[in-house]
C-alpha cells in the first residue's frame, strides 16, 4: 500500500468524527485534501466549515461547503488536520505549509481536536521534522539569533509568504525533550507569531495509517 492510500484510509476514518449539520473546523496540506475528499463523497451534510487557510477555503467553496470566519462561530466542536510529526503522546509538529498559526486557533477553540496522518509521521521524540516559526518580517533576523541561542539552526524559508503576511524560519536540531516548554520559550520572543509545536493543546486522536491498516491513537 501506498503512502497515498494510507492518507485516504485516515480521511476516511475521520468521516466517524464528523456529525451532520455541525460546522467543523478544517486543517490544511495534503492528507486534510484526501479527507476533504472524503467529506464530499460521503453525503454528510454540515452546516458550514472554519478553515485554517486561504488553500483550504478555496477547496471547502469549490465543493459547495460554506467558509465561515471563527469569529462567526464562537467555539468548535470538532477540528480535523494533520501534521508533519506526531509522538506518543499525541503532540505535533506542524507548519510544513506554513499554515500552523491559524491551525493552531482553530484548534484551540475546539473541544475535540482529530489529527490524521500516516504512520511515516511517527516519532518516538518531535524534532526531526524542522519545527517552523512564524514571524514578523522586521523581526526575521532577531528571532534567528534568539533561536540560535536556544539551540537551533534556524533557516529561512525564503520567497514564502504566510497568509497572514509574515515570514517563515525552519528550525532544525532543536531540543524537544520538552516541548511545551519550548513551545512556551520560543512563543515569547518578541516578533514570534507563533510556532509549529502543538504541545500545550495537543491532539485528542490520532488516526494514524500504515502498512498494518489504521491505528488509533
Amino acid at each position: 500500500m501506498s503512502q497515498e492510500q494510507w492518507k485516504h484510509d485516515v480521511g476516511e476514518a475521520a468521516l466517524d468524527y464528523v456529525e451532520d449539520d455541525s460546522v467543523l473546523g478544517v486543517g490544511t496540506g495534503s492528507t486534510v485534501n484526501a479527507f476533504i475528499d472524503a467529506l464530499a463523497a460521503s453525503g454528510k451534510r454540515l452546516e458550514a466549515a472554519v478553515s485554517s487557510s486561504e488553500a483550504t477555503t478555496r477547496r471547502l467553496r469549490e465543493l459547495g461547503i460554506e467558509v465561515l470566519d471563527l469569529n462567526q462561530v464562537g467555539g468548535l466542536d470538532l477540528y480535523i488536520d494533520g501534521a508533519d510529526e506526531f509522538d506518543p503522546h499525541r503532540r505535533l509538529i506542524k507548519g510544513g505549509g506554513g499554515a500552523h498559526t491559524r491551525e493552531k486557533i482553530v484548534a484551540e477553540a475546539s473541544r475535540r481536536f482529530v489529527c490524521i496522518a500516516d504512520e511515516s509521521k511517527r516519532v518516538g521524540v518531535l524534532g526531526r521534522f524542522p519545527l517552523p516559526v512564524e514571524v514578523i518580517p522586521m523581526a526575521r533576523s532577531l528571532v534567528a539569533r534568539k533561536l540560535v541561542a536556544l539551540g537551533g539552526q534556524p533557516e529561512w524559508r525564503e520567497g514564502f509568504t504566510t497568509d497572514n503576511g509574515n515570514l517563515v524560519l525552519d528550525v532544525h536540531n532543536l531540543d524537544l525533550v520538552d516541548p511545551v516548554s519550548m513551545e512556551q520559550n520560543i512563543n515569547n520572543l518578541p516578533g514570534v507569531v507563533d510556532c509549529g509545536l502543538f504541545a500545550r493543546r495537543p491532539a485528542d486522536v490520532v488516526l494514524a495509517g500504515g502498512p498494518d491498516g489504521l491505528n488509533t491513537l
